[in-house]
């Protein structure tokens, strides 16, 4: 029998009997064949030794290729695995993906309590079965039958999983004396794992559930060269410096307490930059043609049922009772808008109606899940609501995409656009949602946005775009987005009266900019490693007087920079100049004058910038100047 196989670019290689893989990349170069981590055959990712015995599309991935990092990573977690086994004799294994960047593998030890110093005996460990060069073999095996397999190794988890998969036969992999439960595919043999860290480790909840028992996760990462792995956790360690729980503290902006897990608390500096955005965020939507509204926190069991978020959302709902009534803590501001528009009639006049509102939501969020200011439990989120005709969707849609990215440009943000479609769990017709989704595609072809499409990840009532913000580190971080939708104006018997003096039915988009105050406080904290730009800066000058007989020039100075708004401090502590100066600038503050006699006398100031040092003398005139031109063009000294 032949056998033909189609390769990306439209060739073919023809051969005349079944073919592996291996051989498959071979013909095409004995190069690539060697890099090769993984094939993709017919769009079913495989192993190299996967025997292809009839025609089929082919595509090969190497290290260069996400798909093929991913393979290598998930390798690792099984090599991870086998390690632990051969310290941890009793210990069981649940899950263990490839994830961003690295992998992870829940494990029950079985009561041994595993610490972060038992990371490097681990990896000891490791580096002998990938120095054995283990074979990687792919077993088949009924499912039936590898329930049994487990169960008699005492394996739980794997029995737990396999009696919930409806396949007739399931694959399993050996490397040496351990065996474990995939679909692989994976790496040849150990011998290609080579390069890899184990990071950190956390408690998770054997399937995300808090009734189950809570088991030990080892994160960790691999990569194909050393000097990749060294640049990665290089990164780590800025990260780390830059973590906005750190800093929050450290800078005394914000904190969470145990009093109140997921539930943030802003001190006074935070509370200036948190004031600072919004205040931004409000003369930049005045501009755009939005009107600020308030809505209440709790709002009745009736409308959450009314809005679909009962049936859709309940769950992390927090709920009330009020006058024996059902009630609920709104988790988002949606609803409210619904009722602001109904209550008055519309004429196809009004509309656009733009409607933005600053709204404190509360979700209900699993422990394990919170970090910081990234995933709490009550947050603020910038929401807006336009109510338009259907003719008015695309530029209404153009006009949004371009107030989000004036907002990203000011703070030096790159961004990638996703466009996430229908769920499974979802309101409306197939005409509705179609409509609704060519309209975002056309609206971002006009502007020339490219973007990616995420099947099915769309909100319950309509499609969206997610803006996708990257930091300084090259992180990315999921902010701004756009919902169409025209379930809610249904459920809510929302009209406007159109020009043939019959009422209609309103298209309303959803969209945010920062996303969340809280969430985005955090990134640009991590952003700017807390060095924020001026404009943003909750002390933008810090004036240190030289010695004491100066110390009344320092606060005349004070006094002119905050009557004209910046926000000024005098230390002038009995402490040496140089620890003033060093603490003005671990409290990453922008400007430091120092003053001594001369600059008394001169009526000038000495300033120093926390990046560039010292900056000279200058007029204060000059100085105020100097910062008039920085907060105005918010720009950044970084």
């Amino acid at each position: 029998m032949s056998v033909k196989i189609k390769l990306p670019d439209g060739s073919v290689k023809q051969f005349d009997k079944p073919v592996s893989c291996f051989e498959a990349a071979q013909s095409v170069s004995a190069g690539l064949a060697r890099a090769a981590i993984c094939v993709e055959v017919n769009g079913v990712k495989r192993d190299m030794s996967y025997v292809i015995d009839g025609d089929c599309d082919f595509k090969i991935f190497t290290l260069k290729n996400e798909e093929g990092l991913e393979v290598l990573r998930h390798s690792t977690a099984h090599l991870m695995a086998q390690a632990i086994s051969h310290i941890w004799k009793d210990a069981k294994f649940a899950i263990g993906p490839a994830i961003k960047n690295g992998f992870y593998y829940d494990i029950d030890f079985e009561g041994a309590v595993i610490t972060v110093d038992d990371l490097d005996r681990i990896e000891k460990e490791m580096a002998k079965i990938v120095a054995e060069d283990l074979p990687i073999v792919r077993e088949e095996m009924p499912r039936l039958q590898a329930i049994e397999f487990f169960r008699a190794r005492g394996d739980n988890y794997k029995t737990e999983i396999l009696s919930e998969l409806d396949v007739e036969t399931v694959s399993l992999y050996r490397q040496g004396d351990y065996v474990d439960l995939c679909r692989g595919p994976h790496v040849g043999s150990t011998g290609k794992l080579k390069v890899f860290k184990l990071t950190s480790i956390a408690g998770a909840y054997w399937r995300g559930d808090t009734k189950n028992k809570m088991l030990t996760r080892i994160y960790g990462t691999a990569f194909e060269k050393k000097q990749e792995l060294d640049e990665y956790l290089q990164r780590l360690e800025e990260a780390k410096r830059r973590d906005h729980r750190k800093l929050g503290k450290e800078l005394d902006l914000f904190d969470i307490f145990d009093e109140g897990p997921g539930f943030p608390f802003f001190f006074p500096k935070g509370m200036i930059l948190r004031n600072l955005l919004e205040d931004f965020w409000r003369k930049e939507h005045v501009k755009a043609g939005y009107e600020e509204i308030k809505t209440p926190m709790i709002l009745n069991q009736e409308l959450w049922h009314r809005s679909g978020h009962w049936d859709h959302y309940k769950d992390n709902m927090y709920v009330v009772k009020i006058d024996d009534a059902d009630y609920a803590i709104k988790p988002m501001n949606c609803p409210g808008g619904m009722l602001v528009y109904k209550r008055k009639p519309h004429s196809y006049r009004d509309l656009p109606e733009r409607m933005a509102e600053l709204g404190l939501v509360h979700r209900h969020e699993l422990s394990g899940a919170l970090h910081g200011l990234m995933r709490v439990r009550c947050f603020t989120q910038d929401d807006a609501h336009i109510f338009m005709t259907p003719e008015q969707i695309e530029e209404e849609i153009e006009g949004v995409v371009r107030l989000i990215d004036s907002f990203y440009k000011v703070f030096g943000f790159k961004y990638n656009l996703e466009l996430s479609t229908r769920p499974a769990d979802s309101m409306g017709t197939d005409e509705q949602w179609e409509t609704a989704t060519d309209a975002l595609k056309k609206a971002l072809n006009n502007l020339g946005k490219s973007y990616e499409i995420n099947e099915g990840d769309g909100a319950f009532y309509g499609p969206k775009i997610d803006f996708h913000l990257e930091d300084s580190l090259g992180r990315t971080w999921q902010c701004g987005t756009i919902q169409l939708d025209f379930q809610m104006p249904e459920r809510f018997d929302l009209t406007y009266v159109g020009q043939d003096g019959e009422k209609h039915r309103p298209v309303m988009i959803h969209r945010v900019v920062f996303g969340s105050i809280e969430r985005f406080i955090a990134i640009l904290t991590e952003h700017y490693a807390g060095a924020f730009p001026l404009w943003l800066a909750p002390v933008q000058v810090v004036l240190v007087p030289i010695s004491e007989s100066q110390s009344e020039y320092a606060h005349e100075v004070c006094d002119k920079l905050t009557a004209l708004g910046y926000r000024a401090q005098v230390d002038d502590r009995n402490e040496k100049m140089n620890y003033r100066i060093r603490e003005a600038q671990l409290q990453k503050v922008p400007y430091m004058l120092v003053l001594g006699e001369k600059e008394r006398q001169d009526g000038t100031v000495a300033v120093r910038n926390r990046k560039k040092g010292d900056l000279g003398v200058m007029t204060l005139q000059a100085f105020l100047d100097k910062l008039q031109y920085e907060t105005s063009s918010k720009s950044d000294d970084m």
